[in-house]
């Protein structure tokens, strides 16, 4: 059904090119693949009514959870590309989900419309205190001398979290096992309890557990310094040269999504991301705007394929 939608889809084309004169003319609904809660639906919150400003029309945001994302990533695959149906899109269900499970039935990057690169979610390396690790080498140190290598915390298989975890893993040549949780809430929760001793997480869910001393930061993935978090190194600059994870939000649109629509909505989301109040209010969620334009953004997301195509198939994730 899925490919017999994606072939008949130049038979829009011409009412396509008739009614992109005055789009948008009907509500937008922006496709989160994730429940509520999340960054990515933090994210599409925060930018709808500002886009809706922006357009004239309203901004609606539904949240379509279930299949590691693929759920609600398949419904904008479908969607008639007018306008009306985008994906704010994520690393997690983008590229990683796809690459664990390759019977979806569509290549992501065949069959999505690129609009806009949005927003850089850190993740972080944090461990339980009373492990008295207080950096990356001395974690190192603790992971080889301890028969069995540590175990550690994500989010979730072949979420972003673990997926830092497994190249951490490789880079360095030590033993670790993963404990996926079903959200960054319950990781956080265990590694205050000492259950696990390490964890990789979005910066987010950490940062207030950090700043009560229940947690320890000690390491970012990104590769360099977050801006409004200076104190905190790189896990790269640790000693582990060439690490970096980012965990992205984008937004997308259905392939045959009309180029000048395309045009508009990457040019307003620039905007957006620009504005002091968005700004602001990403430094409040220890997020970064991170936008690139519709050709940079499928860029970027081949090369995310690229990079993360060999670490999945060395550390044999899959999706069971």
């Amino acid at each position: 059904m899925l490919r017999r939608a994606l072939l008949a889809t130049p038979l829009f084309l011409p009412a396509l090119a008739h009614a992109q004169d005055n789009w948008p003319n009907r509500p937008i609904t922006l496709v989160v693949p994730w429940a509520p809660g999340g960054s990515n639906d933090v994210t599409a919150r925060l930018v709808a009514p500002m886009l809706a400003e922006r357009l004239g029309q309203s901004v609606v945001v539904e949240n379509r959870a279930g299949g590691g994302g693929s759920i609600g990533m398949g419904q904008v695959v479908r969607a008639r590309p007018d306008g009306y149906t985008l994906l704010i899109s994520s690393a997690s269900n983008h590229v990683f989900h796809p690459l664990v499970s390759p019977d979806l039935g569509y290549d992501v990057r065949q069959v999505l419309t690129g609009i806009a690169m949005m927003v850089d979610v850190p993740n972080v390396l944090a461990v339980n205190p009373a492990t008295g690790i207080t950096n990356v080498p001395e974690l190192l140190a603790r992971i080889r001398a301890t028969p069995g290598g540590l175990s550690f915390g994500s989010s979730g298989t072949a979420s972003s979290n673990h997926l830092a975890g497994e190249l951490f893993r490789m880079l360095n040549n030590v033993e670790m096992v993963h404990v996926p949780y079903r959200g960054g809430g319950p990781v956080a929760t265990d590694l205050i309890a000492g259950t696990i001793p390490i964890a990789f997480m979005n910066l987010p869910t950490v940062i207030g557990p950090a700043q009560s001393g229940r947690l320890r930061i000690i390491g970012v993935g990104t590769s360099e310094r977050v801006r409004f978090r200076p104190d905190i190194p790189t896990i790269a600059e640790q000693g582990v040269p060439g690490y970096s994870v980012r965990s992205w939000t984008g937004l997308f649109g259905p392939r045959g999504l009309p180029r000048p629509i395309v045009d508009r909505l990457s040019e307003e989301m620039r905007r957006i991301l620009d504005s002091d109040a968005m700004k602001a209010r990403l430094v409040d969620l220890a997020s970064e705007p991170i936008w690139m334009d519709p050709a940079r953004t499928d860029a970027f997301v081949r090369e995310e394929f690229d990079r993360w195509g060999p670490v999945v198939r060395a550390a044999k994730v899959t999706a069971d």
